[in-house]
């Protein structure tokens, strides 16, 4: 490994950021209203020395973005095509134009197919139960029919509920798949194990934090504290994430493939949206995960080994569903036009170092949106701030958040500008009947930042022929979260999520 770091330090970046944690890799989502152009986020990896990312579809302006730098890829056949995939006719159109189109010379350097993403996650239902496995089969052996099988694999990440210990005997040695699940996991790692593809499962200790008063805090981190000792291996366990990443191990073995490699899909800690999540506690967590990394430890039931990581994730994501909870929308390392939160040392050897940020980003004019002060009807303030948060994102204004002390005009100021953004300032967009004005004064305060949103791509140019929507744009409108003509004045109209978030926000206006 050594050698390979001097390699990489004389090679590559050079003075950048040194020796790399060995097989680092990110997660590039892009469930946000605004995005960076995909060639600058291909060269904020290339900056920082990120190596491998892991995508959630197959997006072609992205995958060539990614054309000829290297960078290790694994694309994803998303949930809504599981179903579509366990046609095999589907599944081989589906690898040539998202597989085999890109792997001439010169070409994407793609390693993994994700056939799914955590699809058997307990809140799905066992939706997708009937639909994965035969769905990866159908991908994997497409792949082999194109010729490309032997370096091209098709896995599934899965979310750590598929494995539990049993109240019993509540220890990692003891994990096992669920039991309503456990047939049906066994064939995929049979699978998995026959077309020699490694078993990929994201692993997120903030989630054993989050609403958990009782959970020992220290133990979602790495840097000591509480410890539990397994009363069958006598190992002792100082983290959550060992104890996780070992009753996967032991999950697998029950299945007959103790020895399967295991790769993190995801793992990370988020920067707001909880009283928990900030860029402290991510600092603290980052801090503790890249040195364990650097170093092989491993973990007890595979001590001195390499574990393979994506960290979730590169960009924070605004149209994120709040569904899991408001931190749901800030995972970045990156902020959402791609500069650095918090210090992290990509060698793992602790010290203070800053990412490198995006260059050459584009932002749209320094204009915010505010409450007007000379509105002399205010009756309707809380409503229209709801209709802003219904239509933009206002997770930073929650109990802990990065806004949440600002005053009441401070937080209705907040949410007209995030909804004044995201329909990129159109003026419509911070009337609000009166009770929005424009300003060029930056009315950022303290920790919350009242941010100015990217500038949008040009929009994709229409057919001559066509008499209505082309595709493209029909899709670009029904991806967007918002646009000023078909939002201006809509009914009001909130799910039950939002409508108790709201009501928190309309609570404090008083």
């Amino acid at each position: 490994m050594v050698g390979s770091c001097l390699f990489l330090r004389i090679i590559l970046f050079v003075g950048v950021l040194g020796c790399r944690v060995n097989g680092l890799g990110v997660n590039w989502g892009t469930v946000a209203s605004h995005q960076l152009p995909p060639k600058t986020t291909v060269k904020l990896l290339k900056d920082n020395g990120i190596l491998k990312v892991k995508l959630f579809d197959a997006d072609n302006t992205i995958l060539d973005a990614l054309a000829g730098t290297d960078i290790e890829v694994m694309l994803a056949v998303s949930n809504q095509e599981l179903k579509t995939m366990t046609d095999f006719d589907k599944a081989k159109e589906w690898v040539k134009a998202n597989v085999t189109k890109y792997t001439n010379k010169g070409g994407v350097n793609i390693k993994f197919v994700a056939v799914g993403n955590e699809p058997f996650l307990k809140a799905y239902n066992g939706s997708h139960i009937n639909t994965t496995f035969p769905a990866l089969k159908n991908i994997q052996n497409a792949l082999n029919d194109a010729g490309v099988g032997d370096t091209i694999k098709a896995t599934v990440p899965f979310n750590a509920d598929v494995y539990d210990s049993p109240d019993k005997n509540p220890y990692p040695s003891a994990g096992k798949f669920r039991t309503d699940i456990f047939a049906t996991m066994k064939e995929i790692v049979d699978f998995l194990a026959e077309n020699k593809a490694p078993f990929i499962v994201n692993i997120y200790p903030f989630l054993s934090l989050y609403g958990n008063d009782d959970f020992p805090v220290d133990y979602a981190f790495f840097d000591g504290g509480k410890s539990i000792v397994d009363s069958v291996t006598g190992n002792k366990y100082t983290d959550v994430f060992d104890a996780n990443y070992d009753t996967c191990v032991s999950a697998l073995k029950a299945a007959g493939h103790g020895d399967m490699p295991v790769v993190v899909g995801e793992i990370g800690w988020p920067t707001d949206g909880d009283k928990m999540a900030n860029t402290a506690n991510a600092f603290r967590y980052y801090s503790g995960l890249l040195p364990k990394l650097a170093a092989d430890k491993g973990t007890p039931l595979r001590p001195g080994s390499y574990i393979e990581v994506y960290m979730f994730s590169l960009f924070d994501e605004d149209s994120k569903s709040i569904d899991p909870g408001n931190f749901e929308k800030h995972w970045g390392i990156f902020t959402y036009d791609g500069q650095p939160k918090f210090p992290m040392d990509f060698s793992g050897k602790g010290e203070n170092k800053t990412l490198v940020g995006a260059k050459d980003v584009k932002y749209l004019p320094k204009k915010w949106c505010t409450v007007n002060p000379d509105a002399t009807d205010t009756s309707k303030l809380a409503e229209k701030m709801q209709f802003a948060c219904n239509k933009s994102d206002c997770t930073s204004l929650g109990f802990g958040s990065s806004c949440n002390k600002l005053d009441g005009n401070g937080k209705v100021s907040y949410a007209f500008n995030m909804y004044y953004q995201m329909n990129n300032q159109d003026d419509r967009a911070c009337d609000f009947q009166g009770l929005g004005k424009v300003t060029t004064e930056n009315i950022s305060q303290g920790t919350c930042n009242f941010l100015i949103q990217l500038e949008p791509p040009p929009p994709p140019p229409q057919s001559s022929s066509s008499s209505g929507s082309s595709p493209d744009s029909k899709s670009s409108s029904s991806s967007s979260s918002s646009s000023p003509s078909s939002h201006a004045y809509p009914s009001l109209s909130a799910s039950l999520v939002g409508l108790a978030f709201i009501a928190v926000l309309t609570f404090m206006l008083v």
